[in-house]
């Protein structure tokens, strides 16, 4: 989500969850050879497991190994397997180099696939669209007594011509979605292709919780539309690609990062908390509860059937 500028600032997104708490079983009757795990931070489940994972990515990347595609290999018991999900990724990084924080520089994701890869997961689109930089943007530190009146309103920017900007670059990136999903199917033309959506990480109330989540009520509701906007542009994208959508975004609702620690699905941004860092997860990223809702997510749809 950031632009690229802010990318050896912050980490970013990357991909969704469902209703489950647990690592799921083995999916049933579904065989594959072959898969490759493309996507951003939400994917690569940032911190959730520490140290990284470095066997396909620098560990920059900050790539989880108990993040979703590495218990869908497991689960599936695929052993040519390979994970290219890296932090602040955008679709520019499927096929060119990814230059990271630490001087890392993970190769284009597009190079794990193959001609015989049968299956690819891809959650992607964040960080193209900027949620990081909105979010803090939006996100005040503020102490808790401050009124709604003393904190700076995000929600009311907009362009000249009275245009969102937000919503002008999330139609903006469903283009360059589309073009990454026909990519897979050019350098992969056997491979089951699924789209991993973004989980519901903001209250359905509107409301914020301090101090994980320090906003005015405007400015989490506005939030909360835009990332609902979001994840309907990928089913879209979806749609019109004809692929294979895996919603973790509907069933996530309620684990939201103003839940109690052993409900929520993201971290908020309190380093303080006790469910957080180490370990928990990055800021505003899916923590282990996430990372197996998006798990029991995707291993649901592969056995659904496409």
């Amino acid at each position: 989500m950031p632009l690229r500028s802010a990318r050896n600032t912050a980490l970013t997104l990357g991909v969704v969850a469902v209703c489950c708490t647990s690592t799921p079983a083995a999916a049933d009757s579904v065989s594959y050879r072959e898969y490759v795990a493309l996507g951003d931070s939400w994917t690569a489940a940032v911190f959730t497991t520490l140290p990284p994972a470095t066997t396909d990515v620098p560990a920059d990347c900050v790539q989880s190994s108990s993040n979703y595609p590495h218990q869908v290999a497991k689960a599936l018991g695929i052993k040519n397997f390979r994970d290219a999900s890296c932090a602040s990724a955008t679709t520019v990084d499927m096929t060119g180099a990814q230059e990271l924080p630490l001087g890392g520089v993970n190769p284009p994701q597009f190079d794990k696939l193959t001609a015989t890869t049968d299956l690819v997961t891809v959650g992607i689109g964040g960080n193209d669209i900027g949620f990081p930089t909105l979010a803090m943007h939006c996100l005040q530190l503020v102490p808790a007594a401050a009124s709604e009146s003393e904190i700076p309103a995000c929600a009311t920017t907009s362009a000249a011509d009275g245009t969102d900007p937000v919503t002008t670059r999330i139609n903006a990136a469903a283009p360059l979605i589309q073009a990454t999903i026909a990519g897979i199917r050019q350098r992969a033309p056997k491979a089951r292709v699924l789209l991993v959506d973004y989980l519901n990480a903001l209250p359905v109330t509107g409301k914020g919780c301090r101090p994980d989540l320090p906003a005015a009520d405007i400015d989490i509701t506005y939030l909360r539309d835009k990332f609902a906007q979001m994840n309907a542009m990928l089913a879209k994208v979806a749609a019109a690609s004809h692929t294979e959508l895996v919603n973790t975004y509907t069933p996530s609702t309620g684990h939201d990062v103003c839940q109690p620690a052993a409900t929520r699905y993201v971290e908020g941004i309190a380093f303080s908390s006790p469910h957080n860092f180490p370990g928990a997860a990055y800021p505003l990223h899916p923590n282990a509860l996430g990372a197996n809702a998006q798990t029991a997510a995707v291993l649901d749809q592969i056995k659904r059937g496409g």
